[in-house]
């Protein structure tokens, strides 16, 4: 099998992986609009929590499989796995821009406001622009080498920016409530909203690996796409 087969069937299998994702983002969806209580104390605001925490799960996830990459690229420089890194990137931006979208439209009600620059929205937005900016200097670089050298840096300061985002609740005093299903003791959730919480962040998960196939796929045939020009030169 040829590299260029290879991308296409990674590409095809991420369709399908998509694809399910999407019908079940859909059934999510109607059980946390249909099936599932209204908080008592944020009423309807509150069903924004089933899309926001998952996206802001699935950035998460995205940043720091990116940072894990970038460590193994630097360690054993193989392009594919570079490839992988931004394409890991490119899906957390998206995820990112999702959690920086809903964020507001839950706080705003809740909070009377729809931004404040406590610690967990500030260091938030600061690793959303700063994979901005790792997509932004992939494109400016041409030389591959520095490329993927340059952007493993960030991401490996990425990497080291999620714990410290899931921190910041307990190192400082912010508007976000502290961690209702990551922390060592039970979920704080009552069930029927902790199954639909779970429900939407396993669907996001997968969502995140069909875009990263797909992602990853393009990644490869657009470097095939360049290899086929520079030796036709």
């Amino acid at each position: 099998m040829t590299q260029r087969d290879r991308a296409v069937r990674i590409a095809r299998w991420g369709g399908v992986v998509t694809g399910l994702a999407i019908l079940g983002l859909a059934g999510v969806y109607v059980r946390a609009l249909v099936y599932t209580p209204v908080e008592a104390t944020q009423g309807a605001a509150q069903k924004i929590f089933y899309v926001h925490v998952p996206a802001a799960w699935g950035a998460l996830l995205a940043i720091s499989v990116t940072g894990v990459l970038s460590i193994f690229y630097l360690w054993l420089k193989d392009r594919r796995i570079d490839l992988a890194a931004a394409a890991s990137a490119e899906v957390g931006v998206a995820f990112g821009l999702v959690m920086l979208t809903t964020g507001p439209i839950w706080g705003k009600p809740i909070w009377g406001t729809w931004w404040t620059w406590d610690a967990r929205l500030t260091s938030t937005l600061f690793l959303f622009l700063l994979f901005v900016g790792y997509l932004v200097l992939r494109d400016v670089l041409t030389d591959p080498g520095i490329r993927a050298r340059f952007s493993s840096v960030i991401g490996i300061l990425g990497l080291i920016l999620v714990p410290f985002i899931h921190l910041t609740v307990y190192l400082f005093r912010t508007l976000h409530p502290a961690p209702i299903v990551l922390k060592p003791s039970a979920p704080s959730l009552p069930k029927v909203m902790l199954v639909t919480l779970l429900s939407s962040v396993a669907v996001f998960s997968l969502l995140y690996l069909g875009f990263l196939m797909q992602r990853y796929a393009l990644g490869l045939l657009r470097e095939l796409r360049e290899e086929a020009l520079a030796s036709a030169q």
